[in-house]
This record gives structure tokens, C-alpha cells and sequence, in this order.
């Protein structure tokens, strides 16, 4: 079965991913982690399981289910098996602080919360702060609580019946937010599966994919990168070789042991991998394609990474708004000597609408730099419980702003100059400004500070703070990027800080960002990295 005679019109939701694959192939490996393998069979009747045991703890359509910890064949069980019965699936970024994961199950009003074992500490301090959420372990542990098999092995595994439209919410993201707090994106059944049929009808060679396909889901399942991924295998009846965390050292035995032909990862780890001294020692002749996103690659990058894997790549340009990418730069664009395109982020995938546009919202010229607008099936329902937040993102048309400066080519190639938005990209982690300020500011000789992304050979970008002392204060960087991190992630603190008399403002007040930035990123041609 190839990609060609799979009938993607009747994989209209989530749930059907395993129902439609359990009927067409019920022997084939759909997941395998850590030495366990689960068929599309075994996939259709565990989720089927799941579903029941969610119904038995009182969540029904609509309700949100959390998951916090890192990657395991049993989320995509739990994401399938909530979808079964119309529940939304809100994963949670595993590197957060207790506070950040406790506003999340919170805000998310999550009816249970799955926890993997390396955050069992995490779950058990916010525990007071979440009396009323159901916990079940993912693993056996010292922690008291129900452990996912036993809690799953105890219902039947019949279909539960349930009526289930395109357009329900079914996965939960939640975003860094520009005021300090993380918004949660809802994506439809519609968003996630629509646009990639569009993409699979459009026959691009390296979104094709066969029976004999294996996938790397190495990223992390709290971003579209993990989860996006996982699914996008999954529908196409390939194997996903689930790794629990992303490990430089593992990639390299995943692919030459589990016979790996796709994967994506973020530049910052493909510099990583390829870098292991025994890099050049693995076969690569069942690597096919390696997709990348959250940033460009540096041409000196990729020219080391086609030498040494000798496959296709593929720039995946997106957001968690948009489902993934909605703009990809093909193979036949990367070319080891260099060319104009190399610099782009790419093309509209098929069914995407990009246009570039002022202040006002009105489309640029050709070659004019604007803000990137995007209008796709793709496109969010929206931000949870945030109306306004949603209204400034997503206009009535249709149009979801990115936040992101560019501009188009004659050709249609989309390039980005810069960010509208001050957000960090930093080893493919989206990191907010006001987010890091607020745990900075609290330090007693911090008076002002504003924080900025700064060029990172290894990671893109370096969050940086730059810090206005109160009088009589002696500067200690040291110490205060350790206070930032016990309120932060350690991902999200700044990694360096610079000193400064006072900040420089406009007339209203505002921090004059950009020129806080320009000294760090003087002589580049793009202010992102």
C-alpha cells in the first residue's frame, strides 16, 4: 500500500487514523519504542481502550486531557483514544516550571493530567494547586497513582460510539505568550488532516510516502514539531520509531537500526548529529529525507549534512497556528554551492494562501518587506478562552497574522526579513520577551530589563538581558540569570546579560527593542538567525 491507494477521504478525523489502517493492515507496525511494538491492530483496539477508560473518568466531548512528559508510543494511544470520543488532547512542554505546567492544566480546565516518569516531582508539587484533576502515571513509579496499562487494560475495547465532526478541536498547543503567559491554540481535526490532504493529492516527492517508510518522532511531543510529526506518519500507515527525547548520540543508532527513511528535526540538532564522531561511519542508504524547520540552515550546514547523509532536505517553514508548515523549500532548492533561494523559507504548500502586508492590512508590492498573512484550511480555530487574542491573530476574512516580517519574490518564494513580534526562536523553543522579563524583574538589583535574541551558532539564537541596575547595585550576571531560572524553564532564561545606565525608550515609553538589538545582529542581512 502506497501512499496513492490509501483513501485519505475516509480519514477525516483523528480517530479514524487507527480505525482505517486496522482494517487495511492490522499487522503492520504502527509505533515502536524503547523494544515495544504496537500494530495498526493492536493501535485501533488500545485506543479503543483509552476512549473507554477517559469516558469512565467522566471526560466527554470537549474536555481537555493533559499530557506532561517526554515522548512515548502510549501519547499518540492517549491522543487517538481522546479523539475517539471528542476529548482534546493538550500536551505540555515537559521543560517547564511547576508554576508554568500548573498554569496550563489550569487554564486548559484539563478534567486528567498523564504524567511521564521524568516529571513525577513536577506533578507531585503542583498537585495541591490542581485538587480536582485526575492523575495516571505513565510508568511504574514510587508516585501512588493509577500506572496508564492497568488504567487502559481495565476497559473493553470496543468502539465507542460517538459523534465526531472535522471541525471539533483536537489537539490543545499551547503557545509562549507576548504578556507572559502561554495561549492555547486549537486545532481542528479539519486543520490537522485537511491541509495534508491537499499535500498528498498535490504527489511531491518528498511527502510520499510507502508502506516500507520509517519515521523518526524525535521532537518533542509539547510542539507541532513532536506531535505534528507522529500524526503525519501515522496517516500514511508508516512505522514511527518514537524516541523518548531527542539524544544526538541515539539519532545515528535509530537510523541505521530501525532502517530510518524520514525525519525532522531543527538545524540546531542536525549540527549536533552530524557532528558525532562516528557520524560518517552509518549507513545511509535507507534515508530518504530529512525535513527541518524552526529556522534556516546555514549553507555550510547543509553542505556537510548532504555530504554526510546523502539524502533529500526540506525547509518546513510554520507555526503551531497553522498546524506545521504551510510553506516548504524543496530539495531541488538546495544546492551545496549556494543560490538565491537557499535564503527563502520557500513555497505555499498546496491549498495555502500567503500574502505580504502593512500596518494597515493591505498586500505590499512584490519584493516589499510587510508582515507574512497566511489563509489556509490549516489556520487554527482559534486561542482558547481568549477572544480578543484570537481577533488580533485571525481576521474575520480568514487571514491569520504571523507575527513574522518578509516579503515575496517575483517567483512566489516566501522570504523572512525579521520578526513584527519579539518572540526568540532559540534551538527551535519559542521564547517571549515579557515572559523572561517578568522573571527577571523581581531580582532586588534589577531596576529595568529588557530581553532580546541574539545570534547562537549552536542554537540560532541566545536569549539575552539587558539590565538597568538600581542605584547602589553591584552588577552579578551570574546571579541573576540563576534567580531567572528557578522561575522560568532553564530553556527560557537569559544566557547572558549585558549592563546598561538606563534603557532607551520613544517618546511614549516604549523599549526601543530593535535598537537594543541592531549592535548584536550589524552586518547580517536577516535579523533571524
Amino acid at each position: 500500500m502506497s501512499a496513492a491507494t490509501i483513501d485519505f477521504e475516509a480519514i477525516r478525523t483523528l480517530g479514524e487514523v487507527a480505525r482505517y489502517h486496522a482494517r487495511q493492515r492490522p499487522d503492520a507496525v504502527a509505533l515502536a519504542f524503547e523494544g515495544r511494538e504496537t500494530t495498526y491492530g493492536d493501535l485501533d483496539r488500545r485506543t479503543n481502550q483509552a476512549a473507554r477508560a477517559l469516558l469512565a473518568n467522566g471526560v466527554g466531548k470537549g474536555d481537555r486531557v493533559a499530557y506532561l512528559g517526554k515522548n512515548s508510543d502510549h501519547y499518540f494511544e492517549l491522543l487517538f483514544g481522546a479523539a475517539k470520543i471528542g476529548a482534546v488532547m493538550a500536551p505540555i512542554g515537559w521543560r517547564l516550571a511547576p508554576s508554568e505546567v500548573a498554569y496550563v492544566v489550569s487554564d486548559a480546565q484539563a478534567k486528567m493530567l498523564f504524567v511521564g516518569p521524568e516529571v513525577i516531582d513536577c506533578a507531585l508539587q503542583i498537585g495541591p494547586d490542581i485538587p480536582d484533576v485526575a492523575i495516571v502515571a505513565m510508568e511504574v513509579g514510587e508516585h501512588g497513582w493509577p500506572t496508564y496499562e492497568a488504567w487502559r487494560d481495565a476497559e473493553d475495547d470496543t468502539d465507542p460510539p460517538a459523534e465526531i465532526a472535522e471541525t471539533d478541536v483536537a489537539v490543545q498547543l499551547y503557545t509562549s505568550g507576548t504578556t507572559g503567559r502561554p495561549k492555547g491554540a486549537m486545532l481542528t481535526h479539519l486543520n490537522i488532516l485537511g491541509g495534508r490532504r491537499r499535500a498528498l493529492e498535490a504527489r511531491m516527492a518528498w511527502n510520499e510516502w510507502g508502506p516500507d517508510d520509517v519515521s523518526l518522532v524525535a521532537m518533542p511531543v509539547g510542539h507541532i514539531g513532536g506531535t505534528g510529526w507522529g500524526i503525519v506518519g501515522l496517516v500514511n500507515g508508516a512505522k514511527g520509531v518514537v524516541a523518548r527525547e531527542f539524544d544526538p548520540f541515539r539519532v545515528l543508532d535509530y537510523i541505521e537500526r530501525d532502517r530510518i527513511s524520514k525525519m525532522f528535526m531543527v538545524p540546531a540538532a542536525l549540527q549536533i548529529v552530524v557532528r558525532q564522531p562516528n557520524a560518517r561511519q552509518v549507513d545511509y542508504s535507507r534515508l530518504k529525507y530529512i525535513l527541518y524547520g524552526a529556522s534556516p540552515i546555514p549553507l555550510d550546514l547543509l553542505r556537510e549534512c548532504m555530504e554526510v547523509f546523502g539524502c533529500g532536505f526540506c525547509q518546513q517553514y510554520g507555526m503551531t497556528e497553522t498546524c506545521g508548515t504551510i510553506v516548504y523549500l524543496p530539495p531541488e532548492d538546495h544546492d551545496p554551492a549556494g543560490n538565491a533561494r537557499m535564503r527563502a523559507a520557500g513555497l505555499p504548500m498546496p491549498g495555502v494562501e500567503i500574502k505580504v502586508v502593512d500596518e494597515a492590512g493591505a498586500s505590499v508590492p512584490t519584493g516589499a518587506v510587510g508582515e507574512v498573512a497566511i489563509r489556509s484550511v490549516s489556520n487554527m480555530a482559534g486561542y482558547w478562552r481568549l477572544p480578543q487574542a484570537t481577533a488580533a491573530t485571525v481576521g474575520p476574512d480568514g487571514w491569520l497574522r504571523t507575527g513574522d516580517a518578509g516579503y515575496l519574490d517575483a517567483d512566489g518564494y516566501l522570504f523572512i526579513h525579521d520578526r513584527v513580534k519579539d518572540m526568540i526562536i532559540s534551538g527551535a523553543e519559542n521564547i517571549y520577551p515579557a515572559e523572561v522579563e517578568s522573571a527577571v524583574y523581581g531580582h532586588p538589583a534589577v531596576a529595568e530589563v529588557a530581553v532580546i535574541g541574539v545570534p547562537d551558532d549552536k542554537w540560532g539564537e541566545a536569549v539575552k538581558a539587558i539590565v538597568a541596575l538600581k542605584p547602589g547595585a553591584s552588577p552579578d550576571a551570574e546571579d541573576i540569570i540563576a534567580f531567572a531560572r528557578a522561575r522560568i524553564a532553564g530553556f527560557k532564561a537569559p544566557k547572558s546579560i549585558d549592563f546598561i545606565a538606563a534603557l532607551p525608550r520613544n517618546a511614549s515609553g516604549k523599549i526601543l527593542r530593535r535598537e537594543l538589538r541592531e549592535p548584536y545582529w550589524a552586518g547580517r542581512e536577516r535579523r533571524v538567525n
